[in-house]
């Protein structure tokens, strides 16, 4: 069965206008500031906005806070939204390591505990995943609920066969060339995720493509980037030991795109959770933001309010 179902997974690893066709990068809303914040041995940039009960946004590889635009417009209205970009990735820090996902797990840590803020929930997506299971697993009280899109966790349930995946190359492409062979091609890289993760890689618009190729041209962000995935043995050990001590006990709802990671979503996390909650968002591949904006905001409200 599970090899069945990830003959059909497209990905795994900008902004956008809520409800559009084809997605703009944005703004974030007026009300939101940008912090610099030093932690746990680098720096995070972070942008905070709203008030009420806690929530944070984690983004992926291809990406950055950025792709968070439109949900932090609706929860700001009820929420302080807490959006960093990851350790070496937007415009954060550049360290040469740390970037296993419990290290960074101990950066969001960091993070909130300089914003004096205690419990939190938690929306991840891609790599956002693997570093948001790493915080909530180890920070068990903190997390409210948990909501992570299409991506796997390292070492949790089907990743052995996972990595078969051909799609899956990346996750292994490494050596002394690799940041040479990629130098000034940035966008040709990258235009291969979005456009063959993308149920219909014209929703990943021109603006976001340009937009992101731009940041992760950055000096140290492909390196960065590269060592995200260079990691993923260290995250699997570790991610094994955090299952090992038990599984998540908060509220998760697990999202996949119909196109891409769907019900296997839930199915990963239920090797890692109690209580699991599965939910597909139709027509859209892996950038859930970017292809349906409209229900990915909408399924991520219903679950975030169901306590209330």
């Amino acid at each position: 069965m599970i090899t069945r179902i990830l003959a059909s997974v497209l990905a795994l690893s900008a902004i956008v206008t809520a409800g559009s066709a084809a997605a703009e990068v944005g703004s974030f809303p007026a009300g939101f500031s940008t912090q610099e914040i030093g932690t746990n041995g680098t720096t995070i940039h972070t942008r905070v906005g709203g008030k009420g009960p806690a929530v944070v946004l984690l983004h992926g590889y291809g990406e950055t806070g950025d792709m968070w635009a439109p949900l932090a417009a609706d929860l700001a209205r009820d929420h302080l939204v807490i959006v960093p970009d990851l350790r070496g990735m937007g415009l954060s820090a550049k360290p040469p390591a740390g970037y296993d996902k419990k290290t960074q797990g101990q950066d969001i840590a960091g993070l909130l505990d300089v914003l004096k803020v205690g419990k939190v929930d938690l929306v991840t997506h891609d790599i956002g995943n693997m570093v948001g299971y790493a915080f909530a697993a180890q920070n068990r009280a903190r997390v409210t609920r948990f909501v992570l899109m299409d991506a796997p966790l390292p070492g949790v349930g089907p990743w052995d066969e996972i990595l078969k995946n051909p799609l899956l190359w990346h996750f292994r492409f490494g050596g002394p060339d690799m940041e040479r062979l990629v130098a000034g091609r940035e966008r040709i890289y990258l235009d291969r995720f979005w456009n063959e993760f993308s149920a219909r890689p014209e929703r990943f618009s021109e603006a976001s493509r340009v937009h992101y190729a731009t940041l992760y041209a950055q000096p140290g962000a492909m390196h960065a980037g590269f060592a995200q995935f260079a990691a993923f043995d260290q995250d699997a050990a570790d991610d094994r030991q955090f299952v090992a001590a038990g599984k998540l006990t908060m509220p998760v709802l697990a999202i996949g795109g119909a196109k891409s990671f769907g019900p296997m979503m839930a199915t990963v996390m239920r090797f890692a959770a109690d209580d699991v909650t599965e939910a597909t968002i139709p027509d859209a591949g892996h950038w859930l933001m970017e292809e349906q904006p409209t229900a990915t905001i909408a399924a991520v409200r219903r679950f975030l309010d169901a306590r209330r």
